[in-house]
């Protein structure tokens, strides 16, 4: 495939191949609003004319000189309209999440030098007003709503000439694949944010790549929902796989309409992160709790069918005749709530529960997990749809493109054509995560027969404790949030005797057990503090540490009453821990657990 080189390439080829009335789908105003594939290159065309009317250009396209547009908005259609418009004339665009606190976006904004922001929603103008004053670059601000305070962004549209849509055909000829589309800042769970420099040929070899060994079929009736924010490399590779494959995409129009969205949509398709599947498990779980008699026998004999499935092997006849049973009288009203027409679920991002994907998998709904890092555009590897493709617990093969090696103490390395160009003025961090061509992941792994890569810890999560033993954490809290009592939950222990845990609570479950058991239920903060509570989680916290080696064992927890959010700035966008932070809020905590 020759015509496809650059990213904007693929909106000529979806045109060229396969017009579609509905290729990008946003609610306006309470209703669907669909643009066709000629809709959207009308208005990406003259958007880069009125972009270049502005003043903006790729000029020598040395990344230096490149001008920066920054983006911060939730998805929506405008959002790859924008994206594909500054690419055609050479301009980087730097997305950047909407929830970034002040003193970050501050910093993004002059690293880059942003001349330009588009944004979405009051919130947002907020905050680029107050520091407006303090970016010299920044000439402008637009809004995809109209609000007082930033120019409407239709303004740009009309603001050119013929003259002006002509000369475009030559601008983008000029634009090669080895020129920076866009820079990704990542906030990482440490220090200032570093810009991930990603060039056109390692987006679009991760998107050809991924397709080739994760077979998205082509297939123009088919639809996906958005909702992970697409500031997130994942998010949007995946976008350009639905333009490329013919795949209509709808954007979910905000985290908590998912469920009315899936529902409206009917998707067959959609890409998410494991906290999204813990929470959509939890809402089915709470459902299946208030279920009695004989409704309720049907639910739990299901979830322990399903809980014995196996993808590897047929469990016999007589299994798979009673799986065929469950998937019928309970798993079909499952499938109903996402929308009845999902074929699958691509998860990333973080480690998800092995007991998630085998369930959802069992119920018809398969899952598969992948793995990769913004450094690579993203995808390393994943779990395959063809027999033998898919190992649960595994992140799946590597992909096509891409070579991997592990370090002597397990470090993931890669090397490809979607490694990133390098960090944004920043040669030293570069030369530190990229060494001959490898680029160093940070994340520590095995290779399951050869074929399948588990990932086991990231390297800087690992800990000793004061005996010098080493704990990864990751494990053992994905293997405790398998408790319907455990929301989330940290592990710490570094330099200390033992190994300790903050808990929080699923307090609706929690309630119900107290309930149960004739115990007042008040607030959350008595609750974590009521004796009888404290005996449940130690007897829990009990249970689950022979899984675990002696040095990996919990001794003592501290259970804390408010969930961890992206907002109270517990949680990175992409719903990680952020350790640091967690540590240094709850250091009374820790230190009770050590007193």
């Amino acid at each position: 495939m020759n015509d496809q080189s650059r990213i904007f390439d693929f909106l000529d080829y979806q045109l060229n191949h396969f017009p579609k009335k509905d290729m990008f789908c946003g609610k306006e105003n309470g209703q669907w609003t669909p643009y066709s594939t000629a809709d959207v290159k009308d208005i990406v065309n003259r958007l880069s004319a009125g972009l270049v009317k502005l003043g903006l250009s790729g000029h020598n396209m040395q990344i230096e000189q490149q001008d920066k547009v920054a983006l911060i908005s939730k998805n929506r259609p405008e959002w790859l309209m924008l994206d594909l418009a500054c690419q055609q004339i050479g301009v980087a665009l730097c997305p950047i999440y909407p929830t970034t606190n002040i003193n970050e976006l501050e910093f993004i904004f002059n690293d880059a030098a942003v001349k330009y922001v588009f944004v979405s929603g009051q919130d947002i103008l907020d905050k680029v007003t107050i520091i407006r004053e303090r970016v010299p670059s920044l000439s402008g601000v637009f809004s995809f709503d109209e609000l007082a305070g930033a120019e409407y962004w239709k303004t740009i549209l009309n603001d050119h000439s013929a003259e002006d849509l002509a000369k475009l055909e030559t601008t983008k000829a000029g634009i090669l694949p080895g020129h920076c589309a866009t820079i990704i800042y990542t906030s990482g769970t440490t220090g200032t944010p570093k810009g991930v420099m990603l060039s056109h040929r390692n987006i679009v070899s991760n998107v050809l790549n991924s397709v080739n060994s994760f077979p998205f079929d082509e297939d123009t009736s088919a639809r996906a929902l958005s909702f992970l924010p697409l500031n997130h490399i994942f998010e949007r590779m995946v976008s350009f796989i639905y333009i490329y494959r013919g795949i209509s995409i709808y954007y979910a129009e905000n985290l908590d309409t998912i469920g009315e969205n899936l529902k409206e949509v009917q998707p067959n398709l959609f890409s998410t992160v494991p906290r999204l599947l813990e929470k959509t498990y939890e809402k089915i779980m709470a459902k299946g709790a208030e279920l009695t008699g004989l409704k309720r026998k049907l639910f739990d004999w299901s979830l322990a069918l399903a809980n014995e499935y196996d993808n590897e092997r047929s469990r016999g006849l007589y299994y798979n005749m009673q799986l065929a049973l469950a998937n019928k009288l309970i798993f079909s009203k499952w499938r109903e709530a996402l929308g009845g027409n999902l074929r699958f679920i691509v998860t990333g991002g973080a480690a998800c529960q092995v007991r998630l994907i085998r369930i959802f998998t069992a119920a018809g709904i398969p899952i598969y997990e992948g793995y990769g890092p913004t450094e690579n555009s993203p995808v390393i590897s994943v779990n395959r749809k063809e027999k033998g493709g898919t190992r649960f617990g595994t992140v799946g093969p590597v992909i096509e493109g891409q070579q991997v090696k592990l370090e002597a103490d397990g470090e993931i390395c890669v090397k490809g054509p979607s490694v990133m160009m390098g960090y944004y003025k920043r040669p030293d961090l570069t030369a530190e995560t990229i060494i001959d061509g490898w680029l160093h992941t940070g994340d520590i792994g095995v290779f399951e027969e050869n074929k399948f890569l588990k990932i086991t810890d990231r390297k800087k999560e690992l800990f000793k404790t004061s005996g010098g033993k080493y704990v990864a954490p990751q494990p053992i809290e994905n293997k405790m949030k398998e408790s319907p009592f455990v929301e989330q939950m940290m592990v710490v222990g570094a330099e200390q005797k033992f190994v300790g845990a903050l808990i929080v609570p699923s307090i609706p479950n929690l309630r119900e057990w107290m309930q149960h058991k004739g115990i007042p239920f008040t607030t959350a903060e008595d609750a974590v503090n009521n004796p009888k509570v404290l005996d449940l989680y130690r007897e829990l916290v009990d249970s689950f540490n022979k899984f675990f080696n002696h040095v990996e064992q919990i001794k003592k927890f501290e259970l804390l009453p408010n969930e961890w959010t992206i907002d109270t700035g517990e949680l990175t966008p992409t719903l990680k821990l952020k350790r640091k932070v967690i540590m240094e809020k709850y250091k009374a905590a820790i230190d009770r657990i050590y007193a």
